[in-house]
């Protein structure tokens, strides 16, 4: 059994073999990347020496940009694939789902430690970003504060249960001169409590981020603000991390001609799809207990992206909820895709789009934001393909068949 996951047995031991995909990893896709993030790192660097002023167009009216909604705000909830692999393994004892573990697990090290780095860019003072750690400077009443510390706690317990992938392809002479043979077992015994972790900081903090939006008031659209916000961003933060995990499983296996997943990602569709309904449910009978569901249908701004929002979720419920539509590859990664696009725009319209702030305050991000956000993305993606092609990753049966294409 792999150490990473000693609480739950696979029926299947061939797939707790995890293996390196292997193959080139420097591709002209992989240089593409590269150069992106080079273009990104350019214009950290000019923030850094010059001033967030330099790169970005917040403002007073607008302090929350690009770099806080795309990175954090929906970064962390694609980054949710670990937390909601764990929960429906561990928690709800579903060990059928054990294959899409680690990969999961590794998509949210990847997320979550990019959008802190993202925070570090976003913060106005960043040097002053080490007094979160100093109890005399805590805010226990801010709800910004409780997710910042979810979020520290969360990243350090997703690189501890990543690190047995590191230990299997360690040399063993490596291992034992810093004695790491003893931590290798520690985590086998251990294991359970980071798990535990791991799927309670999310929690707390993925229905924080909607608890913030509580903070404006009438500022923020009432198509959008509701006391349930919590809950809203907490369930499709789950459905995020299942579609990312859908999604990543269907690219890495038509793009490294992988034997296909798609038995599993029939059934966790199913549990998609059920979350998405619940979303709904919830949504809707809220704005019909507030008296507020006619203002969808003003056709302002505000009623279009609600319209637009509400479309993208229900779509794909038509597809995962149906096993013969399921089952076919192409209609599944659309209602992936819908999925996906529909959780970041329920994300960005609660954090910019359906926000008003006032005194004629406008924002649209500058060339140099987004391409700050589109290299921590690209440095996202080359890391993910560096690990799953020198580290145990994938299943064994399924790395051993693997040829990049």
């Amino acid at each position: 059994m792999s150490v990473l996951h000693p609480v739950a047995e696979s029926p299947d031991p061939v797939l707790e073999n995890h293996q390196p995909l292997g193959g080139r990893i420097v591709t002209k896709p992989f240089m593409l990347l590269g150069l992106l993030v080079l273009i990104g790192g350019y214009f950290i660097l000019r923030r850094f020496l010059f001033g967030m002023g330099d790169v970005s167009h917040m403002s007073n009216g607008y302090p929350i940009g690009t770099w806080v909604v795309l990175d954090v705000v929906i970064g962390t909830a694609f980054g949710c694939g670990g937390f909601a692999m764990a929960l429906l393994v561990y928690i709800l004892n579903r060990n059928v789902y054990h294959p899409l573990i680690r990969p999961a697990l590794l998509g949210g090290v990847f997320g979550y430690t990019l959008a802190g780095l993202a925070v570090m860019i976003d913060l106005g003072r960043y040097w002053n970003a080490f007094n979160l750690l100093m109890p005399w400077y805590a805010q226990i009443n801010s709800v910004i504060f409780e997710v910042a510390l979810c979020v520290m706690a969360y990243i350090t317990v997703l690189w501890i249960e990543f690190w047995p992938a590191f230990l299997e392809r360690m040399p063993s002479a490596i291992k034992k001169r810093f004695n790491l043979d003893k931590f290798q077992v520690f985590l086998r015994r251990y294991m359970y409590v980071f798990i535990a972790l791991g799927v309670l900081l999310p929690t707390m903090h993925q229905s924080s981020l909607g608890s913030v939006l509580l903070i404006m008031g009438s500022k923020l659209s009432p198509l959008w603000y509701t006391q349930w916000l919590p809950l809203l961003f907490l369930i499709s933060a789950l459905a995020m991390g299942y579609g990312v995990v859908m999604l990543e499983a269907t690219l890495v296996q038509r793009s490294f001609k992988l034997p296909s997943e798609a038995a599993l990602l029939t059934k966790l569709s199913r549990v998609v799809a059920g979350l998405l309904v619940l979303f709904l449910i919830v949504r809707i009978g809220d704005l019909l207990a507030r008296g507020q569901l006619g203002l969808a249908f003003n056709f302002d701004r505000y009623s279009i992206l609600f319209l637009i929002e509400t479309a993208l979720f229900a779509a794909p419920i038509a597809i995962l909820a149906s096993q013969r539509r399921c089952a076919n590859t192409r209609l599944r990664f659309l209602a992936t895709i819908s999925l996906l696009a529909a959780g970041s725009l329920y994300r960005m319209n609660g954090y910019l789009l359906a926000v008003n702030p006032g005194n004629g305050w406008t924002y649209f991000p500058s060339a140099p934001e987004l391409m700050i956000t589109v290299g921590v993305v690209c440095l996202e993606i080359m890391l993910y393909l560096i690990f799953i092609k020198t580290l145990p990753v994938l299943p064994g049966r399924t790395a051993k068949a693997g040829r990049p294409s």
